[in-house]
């Protein structure tokens, strides 16, 4: 008996999800995205200047290139969901010489301005319809930038460990 509770709770919740995530805007997708680049914005200003070379293992990307590869991750997951034309082709960001702290900033967050500006210009209906995604996933434009927050929310926490080898402080949690 227990068992049919729990399973019919599950059903019913994952119902209610659906409910919800039919019913998202625009605007709080764009809501999400203005805070996660408020979030990142904070860890490239904790992050002294001398330090955005820093790797932790001579193999990994420095903090400098982990912050450019999300914004390289932003460009092409919102131009591959709305065919507008990014400032930087696929991966080219990452590789910018310009990896000071002015310069790694100034890309990444154009890199924000520019995803959430992809979302501004989509209408509920746009964001709900499929496309390929890398000629093989065929997934709605609003799940292309869930895919991308997915994203830059694994490269931003594992500069964590980068700020705290330079001896910064990581910023807080920022959860709303």
């Amino acid at each position: 008996m227990k068992t049919v509770t729990f399973f019919q709770t599950l059903l019913l919740l994952l119902g209610i999800s659906g409910i919800v995530r039919a019913q998202t805007s625009g605007d709080d997708i764009v809501k999400e995205w203005e805070r996660a680049k408020a979030y990142t914005k904070e860890y490239l200003d904790a992050m002294p200047d001398k330090d955005y070379s820093l790797k932790p293992t001579p193999e990994m990307r420095s903090f400098a290139e982990q912050m450019l590869h999300i914004a390289d991750a932003n460009y092409g997951f919102s131009s591959a969901a709305t065919g507008e034309k990014p400032p930087f082709g696929f991966g080219e960001a990452e590789k910018t010489a310009d990896k000071s702290k002015e310069g790694v900033t100034k890309v990444v967050m154009e890199s924000y301005d520019f995803a959430i500006s992809c979302i501004k210009k989509l209408t509920p209906a746009q964001l709900n319809e499929k496309f390929k995604l890398m000629d093989r996933f065929e997934i709605t434009k609003e799940q292309a930038f869930e895919k991308a927050f997915e994203h830059q929310t694994h490269h931003r926490g594992q500069t964590t460990v980068y700020l705290r080898l330079a001896g910064a402080k990581p910023p807080m949690e920022k959860l709303f």
